[in-house]
């Protein structure tokens, strides 16, 4: 059974008054008029900007006074001076204390200096400037590597450390390097050398003599001189004649040679690269060369030879092209080879050039040259007998040797853009296998090509015997 007294009552009834009370002064105390802002205002660092309300205020309040600093001019006007990057509040109050409005104010780099120097600098340039927190946005499409680098380069400037690269590079940024080592070897090798022998029955058999190639000394018991004069070159630029003058055999022997060479080497690399990418072209091998360590053990080391084209380009402006080249052409030389032990270690000859050069697309530059001339003559004689007028030719050898070597290096580079597979060409589209048919029948080398079409067939049907290349439109 539920029972209630009056005090009860009286108790429960003056304690929901009091909560009631509670609650409405409460609610008196805490109101929350407005959460979000009604307008943004854009700031530049160290820049000021003059605003005007709309309706007269009494007070004004900034949340972070180290982003911006504010005062009023009048009850209408406030003055807004940008102080740092970032973002704060700006609270607007009026007479009675009511808010009037919260003002988003943001505080950024200013970006109107920036944006006139840009447009002095790169007048042509579509690049798009904004403002992130503390930092400077780039964007848009310019015309080549070294114009996007100008322009982060100034923004730095006004925003150090804190620029935001977006652009992209527009046009043909892909660079095809074509390298041409020409040499031409000329040599002349010139010899002429002259012995003379006797022998016979004179004084009993016992005389003998040699002259010539610089030597002399006697002989004893010579029974034919012919036997004595060999050549000592080869035996087709030698002549032999002699005579007797009772017992005395008299023999000369005369060598004359004369010997040209013309040595023409002709190579051709060429490499595509993309620009600010580095691209490497070996066509050759390696050669394997021992090599000691400190404990005297032999390990291999493979060294490259052949054609080797190492280059890094870079477009710049009005399709100029900076070139970072390494070229080199080598070949094994087993005349230059050493000897260690049981093992034949062969040498090198090499041509190669380390430059950076600039042209334009298409230009052709000679980054390397080299003439050289060398020259050696050598005359050996009896002494005294060297000396006498006409005969003394008997007792004189000469040789004169002369060796000339030209090289050339050009570099040709060309801006490309890819095209279609069925466009290009082959070495070997001209060559197709031979059947049967025309190989036992017919005795060709190769098939029918006549049914090819496009670029294979134009190439198709050039013959060996004409030009060859590569050809760019």
């Amino acid at each position: 059974m539920y029972t209630s007294s009056p005090l009860k009552a009286a108790l429960l009834g003056a304690a929901i008054a009091v909560t009631s009370l509670a609650q409405s002064a409460a609610a008196d105390t805490l109101r929350v008029i407005r959460t979000n802002t009604e307008t943004a205002l854009n700031v530049p660092m160290n820049r000021a900007v003059v605003v005007e309300s709309e309706v007269p205020f009494a007070e004004l309040s900034i949340a972070n006074p180290s982003i911006a600093d504010i005062s009023s001019l009048s009850d209408r006007t406030i003055y807004v001076l940008g102080k740092a990057p970032g973002a704060t509040t700006l609270t607007i109050l009026d007479g009675n204390g009511q808010l009037i409005t919260n003002v988003d104010v943001r505080v950024a780099p200013d970006l109107t200096e920036f944006k006139e120097r840009l447009r002095q600098v790169l007048p042509d340039e579509k690049i798009e400037v904004r403002s992130a927190n503390d930092g400077i946005v780039l964007s848009g499409t310019v015309s080549s590597t070294n114009r996007m680098q100008r322009a982060l380069d100034l923004a730095q400037r006004y925003a150090p450390e804190r620029v935001s690269n977006l652009m992209s590079v527009g046009g043909v940024q892909q660079v095809m390097l074509k390298v041409r080592f020409a040499e031409m070897q000329r040599s002349v090798s010139k010899s002429l050398q002259a012995s003379l022998a006797t022998g016979g029955s004179v004084l009993d058999g016992d005389l003998g003599l040699e002259l010539g190639t610089g030597t002399a000394g006697p002989s004893a018991n010579i029974d034919s001189v012919a036997d004595k004069l060999t050549p000592t070159t080869n035996a087709q630029n030698a002549i032999l004649f002699g005579f007797n003058a009772g017992g005395l055999e008299v023999g000369i022997l005369l060598e004359a040679l004369e010997t040209k060479g013309v040595v023409r080497t002709l190579a051709e690399p060429n490499l595509t690269a993309l620009s600010g990418q580095e691209a490497k072209f070996l066509a050759g091998g390696e050669y394997p060369t021992p090599v000691a360590d400190d404990d005297g053990r032999i390990s291999l080391q493979f060294k490259p030879f052949g054609v080797e084209l190492n280059f890094i380009p870079n477009v710049l402006d009005d399709k100029m092209i900076n070139l970072q080249l390494e070229a080199a052409v080598s070949a094994i030389d087993r005349d230059n080879g050493i000897d260690v032990g049981d093992i034949r270690i062969d040498g090198f000859s090499r041509r190669e050039t380390n430059t950076t050069v600039q042209l334009r697309d298409g230009e052709s530059f000679a980054i390397a040259g080299l003439l050289q001339d060398d020259f050696r003559d050598l005359n050996n004689q009896v002494p005294w007998l060297g000396d006498i007028p006409i005969l003394g030719a008997l007792f004189r050898s000469a040789e004169y040797q002369r060796e000339q070597s030209e090289l050339v290096i050009i570099v040709t580079p060309h801006l490309v853009t890819p095209t279609r597979g069925e466009a290009l060409a082959l070495p070997t589209d001209r060559v197709k296998l031979p059947t049967d048919k025309d190989l036992f029948m017919f005795g060709r080398v190769s098939g029918d090509t006549r049914q090819l079409r496009g670029a294979a067939g134009e190439v198709a049907k050039q013959d060996f015997n004409g030009s060859y290349g590569y050809v760019m439109d």
